[in-house]
């Protein structure tokens, strides 16, 4: 019996697929509807064959609006009644003020509680539903029900509609003027309201130092030095390409580039280019030699016979670990032994448990995603923070509006939102291969990752590791972040836990009183702890994690030496220009 070979579909057949593709992604915002399909379908069929289930669920209908009316009559007496009153699971914030405890809008608010708890309820707990169509079918109602909050609709908000009498309705004009000129702004591709007041090189990435080295990827800048003597190992940091480099360099009071330069640290930033449709080829083997390696090749050059920190934050961090892995891999001319120690920000290479981002990571959805890459050669840095903002639509969509459009009232911008807000493009060959091969396939972690067409292993890093993660953290959860322990080698790790999200957590400045971290040292030899038993096991202290591991460097460096020259000339790494650069300005 002969084997029928899989068929290629023609060029013309996959562009025209790609195209139609790319369309439907413009009508649903990006979002796959297969699947949400597929996960609604599974639902519903399992639970067709679930009749105790389908019984439990009718009962709780049943009590959830028996409890909606008799509250409705308590609340029609007259009687002020708080929503939350005898109700099940934690209070809602944003119906905690005095005003929603009158009629009508206690009745809303606790007739939208009960229906949200009834969403929840229902698709969970249905078996033979697989975990992601379950974690989808929650995202979904989570959005649904965040959208449908009372409290995001003039009409059916009490404070709201207090404030519009009381300001006789300028509110709702100035919310108009605001929705207006967001809208303009949107069309013609500018900056959000406020970012104008940051201008980096001015307020913001601001540091002093030159730009040595740039190629058709990357500049990198060395920072002025501000001690009369430095450490004598330099650090060279790897920021993520995502966003601009800058949320390292921000204010002088949250900037890590300025707190380690002040710490007499010799600092190297990668300053990454914005890429455009020309860069569309571009893919992750040219990120790891012109990027990463290219780097390396220069700090090596402008101090010589020095080992080198490298510093890695997020996918930066993930880049990071892949060429610590193919450098530290023995070849023909042996192991590249430059790296002193490594340390990750909020950074995983291990994707078998992304989080929340995995309701975007399925073959469907990453399907529409590369048709949309494929077609403009680029991803936009707005798609991306589309997604993100679904991850905390009450946060990032719901309230904004409410503040913006209904309130009137512009919130003010600070460095990390103007940070945010300049985006960056993402080509299509790696973002390609970067979403299939390490979220969706895991390669990385199962030692299948190529780089110049060699697998690499983790395994094969020796040197000492020092990882962060934080405990909010939407985009790197630090569970998946803590399991590099279990994919290394090093007998000299350390795991630090802070409060905080992926950016705030991160970028806290040397002190900050209402942080903390927890931090736990390990060899080789110590038995692996589950990210709850190392949880437990931890010490906990108060304040910024910065000057933890900034002790950690010093116990890793070598001792203090004279300030390197800036820049080599006479090795080809010449002063360019001053920082921040011109890559980091590019729109």
């Amino acid at each position: 019996m002969t084997t029928r070979k899989r068929k290629t579909p023609p060029a013309d057949a996959q562009d025209f697929d790609r195209e139609f593709r790319a369309q439907l992604a413009q009508m649903t915002a990006g979002l796959a509807p297969t699947a949400f399909t597929s996960a609604w379908a599974d639902w519903a069929m399992h639970l067709a064959l679930s009749p105790s289930r389908r019984l439990e669920l009718r009962q709780d209908v049943a009590v959830r609006a028996g409890d909606t009316w008799a509250f409705a009559l308590r609340a029609m007496a007259g009687e002020p009644v708080a929503p939350d009153d005898h109700f099940e699971g934690k209070p809602d914030p944003r119906f905690a003020g005095e005003a929603w405890s009158k009629w009508p809008f206690n009745v809303y608010a606790r007739a939208y509680q009960n229906s949200a708890a009834l969403m929840h309820e229902a698709v969970q707990g249905v078996g033979g539903v697989t975990d992601y169509h379950a974690q989808l079918m929650e995202f979904a109602v989570r959005m649904l029900l965040d959208a449908s909050s009372p409290a995001n609709y003039l009409g059916t908000n009490p404070e709201l509609l207090a404030l519009t009498q009381a300001e006789k309705g300028q509110n709702l004009v100035r919310g108009l003027q605001h929705w207006l000129d967001d809208v303009r702004r949107t069309v013609e591709g500018g900056a959000p309201a406020g970012s104008e007041g940051f201008e980096v090189g001015r307020n913001v990435a601001m540091t002093p130092g030159k730009v040595v080295f740039r190629n058709e990827l990357i500049e990198l800048i060395q920072y002025t030095p501000t001690t009369k003597t430095t450490h004598a190992e330099p650090l060279l940091i790897v920021p993520a390409w995502i966003m601009k480099y800058y949320i390292l360099d921000l204010s002088p009071r949250n900037s890590l580039v300025k707190y380690l330069v002040d710490q007499g640290h010799t600092v190297f930033m990668v300053s990454w280019k914005n890429p455009d449709e020309r860069d569309r080829d571009v893919g992750m083997d040219d990120y790891v030699d012109k990027g990463l390696c290219a780097a390396l090749d220069a700090v090596s050059a402008i101090v010589p016979k020095r080992k080198v920190h490298a510093v890695g934050y997020c996918i930066g961090g993930t880049l990071l670990s892949i060429g610590a892995a193919a450098l530290a891999r023995e070849n023909g001319k042996g192991r590249d032994e430059r790296i002193a120690s490594i340390t990750l920000f909020a950074a995983q290479t291990d994707f078998s448990e992304p989080g929340e981002l995995s309701f975007f990571i399925n073959p469907s959805q990453l399907a529409l995603l590369e048709a949309t890459m494929h077609k403009k050669g680029v991803l936009e840095s707005r798609q991306m923070g589309g997604a993100f903002a679904l991850l905390r639509s009450q946060d990032l969509v719901w309230r904004p509006i409410i503040e913006n459009y209904l309130k009137g009232q512009r919130e003010p911008m600070i460095d990390l939102m103007a940070w945010n807000a300049d985006g960056t493009r993402m080509p299509w060959r790696m973002h390609t291969e970067y979403l299939y091969r390490l979220y969706l396939d895991n390669e990385l972690a199962t030692n299948r990752f190529p780089v110049r067409g060699q697998r690499v292993r983790l395994s094969d890093i020796r040197a000492p590791m020092f990882v962060v993660g934080t405990e909010s953290d939407h985009v790197a959860p630090w569970q998946s972040v803590y399991k590099t322990d279990n994919l290394v080698r090093s007998d000299d790790f350390t795991f630090l836990l802070t409060s905080g999200g992926h950016n705030a957590g991160i970028v806290c400045g040397p002190v900050h009183p209402k942080r903390h971290y927890r931090l736990k040292a390990k060899r080789l030899q110590d038995p692996y702890l589950a990210p709850e038993d190392w949880l437990e096991a931890a010490a906990r202290h108060e304040g910024s994690w910065w000057p933890a591991w900034q002790r950690w460097l010093v116990q890793h460096s070598g001792g203090q030496v004279k300030p390197p020259a800036m820049g080599a000339a006479s090795r080809g790494y010449g002063v360019i220009e001053d920082a921040p650069g011109r890559y980091v300005r590019q729109r």
